[in-house]
């Protein structure tokens, strides 16, 4: 909520920004990122993977460096078959939610959570690893005795990419955008340099690479050669992380957002196409090799510009800089994604609702801070070590990959044959399966024992959470049903409530008279319990009902205007049905609703204008009783009458807890 001080306010809307009113229509368009911005916030995970993907598929091939052209290409192939069949996806799944949503859609709810509980863990590591890695990167560069501060300044720069995106998207993203160009423009420089200073020599590259192949083929023979690309294909599997990330972001992005979406997929694919095929090409030109305590890629830099004197180191400083940069940037998908996903899983009740609600600056608030304090907490466990997060880092978004596959592959199978895309999809989707199935079973092969196992077990218990949470809100769900029993036998009772009474309309309603104003979340077995409960005990006191229910804004609302304007219909159409009810049977009664995304914010603002329209006015809300009050139930459910009763007593203003015991 927001600070009620006003220099608690002023301190949150320095850290934070001031707060954004959700019934600006244009509020939508303003916040959203068209395809540029988002290929800066979500595309700089995949592009940043160059830093290191290429290089480990490069150094596993040994002596056999020259096999690296073949890697290469099947690395681009992998990269626009993953890119072109999230593009069918975002046209097939336009609301976003990427491959939780694929899965649960096209293959069954909980295969979909395992999919989302696998990107919540590698978004984790996605922001860990990326401030790591940029922290040994920066701190390459200062003398070894301020080593000991990587750490502190690590965790720091996790802060401060929270604060970034709990001030919102479009200002984390743009703020982010110079570094994200400088990377671009001095790596594309180093690539298009080496390929043309070496364009005589093309010839003899081709040569020498064939001469490579004979000599592979005669050591290690066809298949030896082949398994050893294979080896070489699947370490590079980081290079892949990231292209989902449009996916399931697709709700950030400007109208229409599957034109958006797709567009920053093309940007994505090829950008990293280009950069992976041109460093692999750039290692093989230069003949670079691995040098301690240096990256490849900076091996590569310092070979490019070793004749040009002092604006040649200058020049490998910059770039290098760029990429201890753009590492910190690609936390920024972590940050954009995690939070959406958890946000969509918790709408399906697999985690606590709450972590689909909104702040006042409209982004998930909570799922920021849990995504950033879980990434500190590893950073803290792993001392930053980015040899052990790496190995923890590429399984976990090829399970979603596999699964975002198998479930369009169900999809086309089971499309009508007129489908004009059908067969083209099959082939597409067909084709990722087998190259993201065969990534996922090799790389948990090689890492399994190297630290991987700690990445399925951490996977696999938040899954059992998950599965835990969602029987809990499962089996409150079927006690709630069972309240909507009442609803009938209420509706066939005419019986007036206040015999003496007559039917009413506004007019004649009697602002001096005792009324109940009542909190109610839709016209449900709850609400109509609660009502029932206030006659029973207050029977005949109460001349006039004031029914108030608030919309809350969440991450599923908070789509576009239309999405908007159906909350506020379906609102009014229940408040219009207790309204009714109520003076069929002879009690004047009206409805004031709001939205927003703090309920309890909107009662408070709503309850002055209440209280001078109704002097004697009495607030009601219902409360559920579970049979057992255990940790859980306090944390799955957000108690928001308690919450409502605090604020509104300090106010002076009567409410009264009617209970509801399940």
């Amino acid at each position: 909520m927001t600070p009620r001080t006003p220099l608690g306010r002023k301190a949150k809307e320095l850290l934070f920004g001031k707060s954004l009113n959700v019934e600006d229509r244009s509020i939508f368009h303003n916040l959203s990122l068209i395809a540029f911005f988002a290929w800066v916030g979500l595309g700089s995970d995949g592009l940043s993977s160059s830093c290191y993907g290429p290089a480990e598929a490069f150094l596993a091939l040994g002596s056999h460096t020259f096999l690296a052209l073949f890697v290469g290409l099947a690395s681009v192939l992998t990269i626009f078959v993953i890119s072109a069949s999230y593009s069918q996806i975002i046209e097939l799944f336009p609301s976003g939610g990427g491959g939780y949503v694929v899965a649960s859609k096209l293959l069954s709810p909980k295969l979909g959570m395992v999919s989302g509980c696998a990107l919540l863990v590698d978004y984790v590591l996605t922001i860990t690893l990326s401030v790591a890695s940029g922290a040994d990167a920066l701190f390459s560069f200062l003398p070894p005795a301020w080593e000991a501060w990587k750490l502190p300044f690590a965790v720091l720069g996790v802060l401060l990419l929270i604060v970034l995106n709990l001030r919102g998207v479009k200002e984390s993203v743009t703020a982010l955008v110079p570094i994200f160009m400088v990377f671009v423009l001095t790596h594309a420089f180093a690539i298009g340099y080496s390929l043309l200073s070496h364009l005589p020599n093309l010839p003899a590259v081709i040569e020498r690479t064939s001469a490579d192949v004979s000599a592979a083929q005669s050591q290690l023979g066809l298949a030896g050669m082949f398994l050893l690309v294979l080896r070489a294909y699947s370490m590079g599997a980081g290079t892949y992380t990231g292209l989902e990330a449009v996916s399931n972001g697709l709700a950030i992005l400007r109208e229409p957002k599957v034109q958006t979406g797709k567009r920053t997929m093309t940007y994505m694919a090829v950008s990293l196409s280009v950069t992976v095929m041109g460093l692999v090409l750039a290692f093989i030109l230069y003949g670079v090799r691995e040098m301690k305590g240096k990256t490849l890629n900076a091996v590569l830099f310092e070979a490019i510009a070793q004749n040009w004197g002092a604006p040649g180191q200058g020049f490998v400083l910059v770039t290098l800089l760029s990429e201890a940069a753009i590492l910190f940037v690609a936390a920024q998908t972590g940050f954009l994604d995690g939070p959406r996903v958890l946000a969509n899983m918790a709408m399906d009740r697999w985690f606590p609702t709450r972590f689909a609600m909104l702040s006042d600056r409209l982004v998930t608030q909570k799922g920021i801070l849990i995504m950033g304090g879980a990434s500190v907490l590893l950073m803290v466990l792993s001392h930053g070590s980015v040899e052990l997060l790496i190995v923890l880092y590429s399984i976990n978004v090829f399970i979603t990959f596999v699964l975002s596959q198998l479930g369009m592959v169900r999809h086309w199978l089971g499309a009508e044959k007129a489908e004009p895309h059908r067969l083209k999809g099959l082939l597409l989707n067909g084709l990722g399966l087998v190259l993201c199935s065969f990534i996922l079973v090799t790389v948990t092969f090689i890492k399994f024992f190297e630290g991987g196992w700690a990445t399925l077990l951490v996977t696999g218990a938040v899954a059992a959470l998950a599965l835990y949470i969602r029987r809990h809100y499962d089996q409150t769900w079927g006690m709630l049903k069972k309240l909507d029993a009442l609803i009938p036998v209420a509706e066939a009772d005419t019986t007036p409530l206040l015999p003496e009474a007559t039917l009413c309309d506004a007019d004649a309603c009697d602002p001096g008279a005792k009324t109940a104003v009542l909190l109610v979340n839709g016209y449900n077995g709850l609400g109509m319990h609660t009502l029932l409960g206030i006659q029973r005990m207050f029977s005949g006191e109460f001349r006039n009902f004031v029914f108030v229910q608030v919309g809350m804004v969440d991450a599923g609302v908070f789509k576009g205007a239309e999405e908007l304007e159906a909350l506020k219909t379906h609102i009014q159409a229940d408040l219009d049905r207790y309204v009714n009810f109520m003076r069929e049977r002879g009690v004047y009664a009206e409805g004031v609703s709001s939205v927003g995304v703090d309920v309890v914010e909107e009662v408070v603002k709503l309850t002055p204008e209440l209280r001078r329209r109704f002097p004697r006015a009495v607030f009601f809300g219902g409360q559920l009783v579970f049979p057992d009050d255990t940790f859980f139930t306090r944390v799955l459910h957000n108690h928001i009458v308690f919450a409502v009763q605090r604020q509104l007593y300090r106010q002076g203003v009567a409410f009264v807890i009617m209970p509801i015991r399940l």
